[in-house]
């Protein structure tokens, strides 16, 4: 989802846009193979889908006739979301019954108080509104001073107070004649109008509040107000004028990683909770579990995930070019081409017991692994849907859809979890029959969000054309799929030689690797509110804001590791615990947990280093800076720490932490000696040429 441009609609007969097409181009970026795609797709609609579409962004006769309040829109990808504040250009009159003001969203008070505050930042005339002073504590007034990103006005105008237009008197028989007159030089001295975020009154000029035959002069000198509002966006942007600081790409980055995180963290929370339910019943069937997962992963998950990530770029792309419908048709074709894919990901794990066998040297461990495996056969179906339906929403700007869906299946997972598996006494088997029921859970619970609360606007029904046009989905998947799948069966290859040396050490592996796994789940989605913000910023051409950001996300990478090395630290005799009550299994993660530590910092460093390769569009060179780190020169350090040194986990644990600092390494310094400008060119480019 980086790099170049929306591919916009061509419906005919556009109507007068209030965004200039200099706006318009920053919204998202996508390599020229989506483009031409999407541009395939768009070719294709049949004549009805073009005038829903030509409908839906106002070019019809009918809108054109009355169209209604008309809009302020601002660059959506700079700062925050995509919608937009209403408001009326005429005042009312007295005499005249009030008109019913149009609700605003608390959603959209928020993103209006962000347009002012980016205006302030870039000089620009913004409506603001005075508001009674709030006693704070001075915790929060420190706080509030230190990460405050407005800049103070400056000039003989800094304190002068902003007064709100009159409102006029309707003219009757009986009312003075030079009222509205004084009324007029009284607007005439306020420096700006005064608007409340939640209100829909009041932005208009004054010259819009006189009779029609006394402004008829004043008309031609004035500017319209949709001109008044659309110049602060259309001058700074190609200009490259916003400015930008760290305190606000702080908090942008805090509030785009938030929902995410707890996003990541309620999903992964399905598969360690058969991991807590497990590792109480023994070592034996921890160190199953460890296995099957370790299996799953690297046949489904993995694979799945990656193919997956082709519907951020066409998903995406496809919203932004107003063929809303075409969301639906992508997510359909990936759909269909995962389901295809998991026939034999059913088979291969069917009869996985012959082959497990043959990895584990302890034969019970590998027939629970196999048991495992078989049952979680009834999930992939709900696991693809799922993973299609996340990007579904998120194409759409519903990043908290899914949250709220985890926040539903997340607990009814744990409770089926305890009631199969201790309740009723079904012991291991109750582990995999709970997950398979929550992952079927998943996309009946997001289909419920779609068709009754948000999203089903995208939904053009089930089409024949989802069957076809594959070769380019795949071609644009691949990338992501190798990428995504170097890095888990690297991880997932230490669990295969962690069994070589026993039970007890794969049941410290599974510990392992589950701590390592939840402490990823910080950084990760951190990684991927960076690369949103980065690619929009050099979508709309501010190189220096994207390196600004840049820099947050090195920083905030930085102390998330030294976070995770503190805890893992401080507590190594005590996490394992949580997951079994073995003493040879607690001393072997103890032992190891120091190391896990310090692969913690360049872990997290590695995370920040995709995301802002994502984001600049690079992200060819983290596939093969993985590959050659993990299996060039992690993989072998591991096996001769691990077994010709004999250092066992702990050399198998150290090798990875070499291969993540060569990755940190390499990708920095790309990220350092890269043209970021030339990047940002390359965008503005395929702009153009589109």
């Amino acid at each position: 989802m980086v790099g170049a441009r929306p591919v916009i609609g061509s419906p005919s007969g556009r109507g007068r846009d209030l965004v200039s097409a200099s706006v318009q181009q920053q919204y998202l970026a996508c390599s020229p193979l989506a483009e031409r795609f999407l541009a395939e797709d768009i070719a294709a609609c049949p004549d009805e889908d073009r005038d829903i579409v030509r409908a839906e962004e106002g070019h019809d006769d009918d809108h054109a006739e009355h169209p209604g309040n008309p809009m302020c829109r601002r660059p959506s990808g700079v700062a925050y979301g995509g919608s937009r504040p209403v408001f009326n250009d005429a005042q009312p009159l007295v005499n005249e019954p009030m008109p019913m003001p149009m609700p605003t969203p608390p959603r959209e008070q928020k993103q209006v108080r962000r347009a002012r505050s980016l205006l302030r930042d870039i000089d620009s005339p913004t409506p603001k509104q005075t508001k009674p002073p709030r006693k704070r504590s001075l915790a929060a007034r420190m706080v509030r001073r230190m990460f405050n990103v407005k800049k103070p006005r400056s000039g003989p105008d800094a304190r002068a107070p902003t007064k709100a237009p009159a409102a006029r008197i309707a003219p009757t028989e009986t009312a003075p004649l030079l009222v509205n007159a004084d009324l007029d030089n009284r607007s005439d001295t306020s420096s700006e109008p005064d608007v409340d975020s939640g209100s829909t009154s009041g932005l208009g000029p004054a010259a819009g509040s006189g009779d029609d035959d006394d402004d008829d002069d004043d008309d031609d000198d004035e500017q319209p107000w949709t001109q008044q509002w659309e110049q602060p966006w259309e001058q700074p942007v190609p200009s490259r004028h916003v400015p930008a600081s760290w305190q606000r790409e702080t908090r942008t980055i805090i509030s785009y990683s938030m929902p995410l995180i707890v996003t990541f963290f309620l999903q992964y929370s399905i598969n360690v909770a058969s991991v807590f339910a497990v590792g109480r019943i023994g070592k034996v069937e921890l160190g199953a579990v460890s296995l099957a997962n370790m299996s799953q992963a690297i046949s489904c998950l993995a694979p799945f995930q990656g193919l997956a990530t082709s519907l951020d770029t066409l998903c995406a792309q496809a919203y932004g070019s107003g063929h809303k419908h075409l969301v639906g048709l992508q997510c359909q074709r990936m759909a269909c081409f995962l389901l295809c894919l998991s026939v034999p990901v059913a088979v291969l794990w069917l009869f996985a017991e012959s082959i497990l066998i043959h990895v584990v040297p302890d034969a019970e461990t590998a027939r629970l692994a196999a048991l495992y495996l078989r049952v979680m056969i009834f999930s992939i179906p709900g696991l693809v849907l799922f993973e299609v339906g996340k990007r579904f929403t998120q194409a759409q700007g519903l990043f908290r859809a899914t949250t709220y869906v985890l926040i539903v299946a997340a607990p009814v997972n744990i409770f089926i979890n305890w009631l199969l598996v201790w309740k009723l006494g079904w012991g291991f088997i109750g582990a995999p029959i709970a997950v398979a029921i929550t992952e079927t859970l998943l996309p009946i619970l997001l289909f419920l969000y779609v068709v009754f609360i948000d999203g089903r606007q995208c939904w053009g029904g089930f089409s024949r054309r989802a069957l076809s046009n594959w070769w380019v989905m795949i071609r644009l998947a691949l990338p992501g799929m190798i990428m995504v799948e170097a890095e888990w069966l690297a991880f997932e290859i230490m669990t295969l030689l962690a069994g070589r040396f026993g039970t007890e050490y794969l049941a410290a592996q599974s510990v392992l690797v589950t701590l390592s796994s939840i402490s990823y789940q910080i950084p990760f989605p951190m990684s991927i509110a960076a690369s949103t913000r980065v690619a929009n910023l050099m979508g709309a051409g501010l190189v220096d804001a994207a390196k600004i950001t840049g820099k947050v996300t090195f920083v905030a990478a930085l102390l998330i590791g030294l976070l995770n090395l503190t805890v893992f630290s401080a507590l190594r005799f005590h996490l394992p615990l949580l997951f079994t009550n073995d003493p040879g299994v607690i001393q072997a993660v103890a032992r190891v947990l120091p190391v896990v530590a310090v692969m913690q910092v360049f872990d997290g460093l590695g995370a920040g280093a995709h995301g802002l390769l994502r984001g600049i569009g690079k992200q060819s060179i983290g596939g093969p800076a993985n590959l050659i780190s993990y299996y060039v020169i992690s993989l072998p350090v591991s096996l001769a720490l691990a077994f010709g040194l004999d250092w066992k986990l702990e050399g198998l644990w150290a090798g990875v932490t070499v291969g993540l600092i060569i990755v940190s390494i390499i990708e920095y310094t790309y990220l350092l000696k890269t043209d970021w400008h030339k990047a940002a060119l390359e965008a503005e480019a395929r702009n153009a040429a589109g």
